[in-house]
């Protein structure tokens, strides 16, 4: 703790601000979502069809929005963006609290991942042009305060819950009402880098969103990271489906430690990983190592039963899922900082937001695909008798992704020249 306060302290004060943001940012999330399904199934009543709808329209009005929300803080500047994004995620959680027919529930649904979708390119891109050179060091302390928010939101919730589901979205809305007056009072203003040639309205955004597509770096780079993010869903789909098959409906009380351990790993290690990955690696061999641990990480469930099993095995089998949290957060800690840096390299520090944006709607589509896939594989595991078929495809997705990281730093796509920190409009 010691060593986070003292690298936290030796930014500026907009970074510092934006970290402890993060951190807040994730607790009233995950204080609430974690608990929302159960709410819309069986404290109102709806039907699992309009429970799918209310959730899906929360993932797709983030994950597809991403790209306008990078190029609004591109347009306008982070500051207006972070704040627009934090207050109107207050709203949609204050409404969630209230609201009790559907057509009010998608409204709050899509309000709240909008919300997400205009803030998280904005603050990426605001940390990586204030951190200067020491993106690597900054995004390393950014996922420690990221993944503490994930690991005490839900525990948050859970305490909240014991009075009423109103009272944890009055409580989520809180959070982000307090982070969006914080910020309006204490974040500085930061505009993106001044392009003398750039053309304003919306010829001038087509022309922004051509340059990224024309950037072969840049989507290569995207294509092969996508993988990692579905790799990384997995705790939320794969695990618990394992862990529902080892313990029934007992499941809950597993899955909870394998989150807790899974967030525990990441803020432990997360400086520890980066500080010795510096040492030793360049970036793209730091990500390709994170990606092939995130593949090996389903190496320990292969030999799962694919029905409910006596104690000894049901016990071994929940060995194997904190082992596969474990690695997987261990991988993503190992790669995030230099996959955000690269990111900033590969934009050559020009429209840094928008590049967050497109990256995220790759990757949030990947998932949207992928995790259907994920469900298809186990659902002929089950038919055909071989449950060892979605892990050792999780595996191979991990290693291939590796593989063609290392690919591209072969080819010369990943090796670029440090860049200096530009001056801001």
């Amino acid at each position: 703790m010691r060593r986070l306060r003292a690298q936290v302290r030796s930014f500026e004060p907009g970074v510092q601000l934006l970290m402890v943001n993060q951190f807040g940012i994730n607790l009233g999330f995950y204080m609430l979502m974690p608990y929302l399904a159960d709410h819309l199934a069986h404290g109102l009543g709806l039907a699992a069809w309009a429970v799918g709808l209310v959730l899906g329209v929360r993932n797709l009005s983030q994950q597809g929005m991403f790209w306008l929300g990078g190029t609004l803080a591109d347009r306008i500047g982070y500051k207006p963006v972070i704040l627009a994004g934090c207050a109107l995620r207050t709203g949609a959680f204050a409404l969630l609290a209230f609201a009790d027919t559907l057509p009010a529930l998608i409204a709050a649904s899509a309000a709240t991942g909008f919300a997400g979708a205009l803030f998280n390119p904005a603050v990426r891109a605001y940390l990586a042009q204030g951190a200067g050179e020491r993106r690597v060091e900054a995004f390393a302390a950014f996922n420690v305060f990221y993944q503490a928010g994930i690991l005490l939101g839900p525990l948050a919730g859970l305490a909240l819950l014991t009075l009423d589901f109103p009272v944890v979205c009055g409580a989520s809305a809180a959070v982000f009402g307090v982070l969006a007056v914080v910020q309006a009072r204490a974040l500085p203003a930061r505009r993106p880098t001044a392009d003398p040639e750039r053309t304003s309205g919306w010829r001038g955004i087509a022309t922004d969103w051509r340059t990224i597509l024309r950037n072969r770096p840049f989507v290569l780079f995207s294509a092969a990271m996508a993988g990692s993010y579905l790799l990384a869903f997995q705790t939320y789909l794969a695990l618990p489906l394992q862990a529902r098959t080892l313990l029934g409906d007992g499941n809950g009380t597993a899955m909870g430690v394998v989150f807790a351990v899974s967030a525990l790993v990441a803020v432990a290690g997360q400086l520890r990983l980066t500080d010795w990955a510096r040492k030793r690696l360049d970036p793209p061999k730091a990500i390709a190592l994170g990606l092939a641990m995130m593949g090996a990480a389903f190496l320990p469930l292969l030999p799962g039963p694919h029905h409910r099993v006596h104690e000894l095995t049901a016990v071994l089998g929940l060995g194997g899922l904190v082992v596969c949290a474990a690695l997987l957060a261990a991988g993503s800690a190992l790669l995030y900082p230099f996959e955000m840096d690269t990111l900033v390299r590969l934009s050559e520090q020009r429209l840094m937001a928008t590049y967050y944006g497109a990256y995220s709607t790759v990757a949030g589509l990947a998932v949207a695909v992928g995790n259907l896939a994920v469900g298809g594989l186990f659902d002929l595991a089950a038919r055909a008798g071989v449950p060892w078929l979605p892990w050792t495809a999780l595996a191979v997705l991990g290693l291939a992704c590796a593989a063609a990281l290392t690919g591209l730093r072969r080819t010369g796509h990943l090796c670029l020249a440090p860049t200096t920190a530009p001056a801001t409009a």
